[in-house]
């Protein structure tokens, strides 16, 4: 499979991320402006290393999740978990191709990123 470029990862990661953001109905101009710092951080960070250009879609999840939770709180809530104990989804592989949203405490695989939208169905 042939690499992606870094302009196409930071592409397909943000489109990917706005979807989740979406699915979670938290995709407001506010929202589109933080995932926008985030992608010119990463666009920045693909020039210096452009072999971890696949990493990207899963290192702006996790950007968004850190930038959300000063604002907002913890994004995306576990669907899995019962609601009266609400915890964030977690990124795995923390540094990987193919990210996932991961209940960290039971370990269960919930969606891609960019597929949250399944889970929330």
């Amino acid at each position: 499979m042939e690499q992606p470029t870094s302009e196409d990862a930071v592409h397909r990661g943000r489109a990917l991320v706005l979807a989740d953001l979406a699915a979670d109905d938290v995709a407001g101009p506010e929202e589109v402006s933080l995932l926008e710092e985030a992608v010119s951080h990463r666009r920045w960070w693909c020039g210096q290393w452009p072999p971890g250009a696949p990493y990207v879609p899963g290192l702006l999840a996790q950007d968004m999740q850190d930038a959300l939770l000063a604002r907002r709180g913890r994004w995306p809530l576990c669907p899995v978990c019962a609601a009266d104990d609400p915890h964030a989804l977690d990124v795995e592989p923390e540094l990987g191709e193919d990210p996932h949203w991961v209940c960290g405490r039971t370990g269960q695989v919930v969606a891609a990123v960019g597929s949250l939208v399944r889970a929330r169905r």
